[in-house]
């Protein structure tokens, strides 16, 4: 005699779109915020509160939780992972929001495939390399790479 385990289907509920977004399923999308001209791969999770800009490409199997803004024209790889529970109290905070950080990803950001986004703010125009780990917050445009995450270039932004 087998149990009869609690199913849950992957869907989209409770989402604001823009104009012109197109999302590939299957995905699990629900209490979040995709801005206009934007793009979501196909086994992506977005969580609630969660807000995407404008012209910004969301790639295959990333993972996007609560508490993350991510800004206009930017590119997340395939497999980029976001946290935002640091795991202070020794183990997972088990649903406490009070324990959870924010995630700010400015505008013009790209961030490689594999890489994983602590709780942190990331300036415009800078990029991530596939498979970084970032911990800190970078506050400077360049290009970044490694675990934990360091600037290997940076990049001129002209006006």
């Amino acid at each position: 005699m087998s149990n009869t385990p609690a199913i849950t289907s992957i869907s989209i509920i409770n989402v604001e779109f823009g104009k012109d977004v197109k999302v590939i399923e299957p995905v699990n999308l629900y209490g979040c915020k995709i801005g206009d001209n934007s793009f979501i791969g196909p086994f992506v999770e977005i969580q609630n509160g969660v807000i995407i800009g404008t012209k910004t490409k969301i790639q295959s199997h990333t993972f996007i939780c609560e508490l993350v803004t991510i800004g206009n024209n930017c590119f997340i790889a395939h497999g980029v992972m976001f946290i935002n529970d640091l795991l202070k109290i020794g183990g997972p905070s088990r649903g406490n929001k009070e324990l959870w950080k924010a995630t700010k990803i400015g505008n013009n950001v790209s961030i490689g495939t594999n890489s994983t986004i602590l709780p942190v703010t990331i300036c415009d125009n800078a990029v991530i390399g596939a498979g970084s780990v970032v911990t800190k917050n970078i506050l400077k445009p360049g290009i970044y790479a490694g675990n934990p995450a360091k600037l290997i270039r940076v990049i001129k932004i002209s006006t």
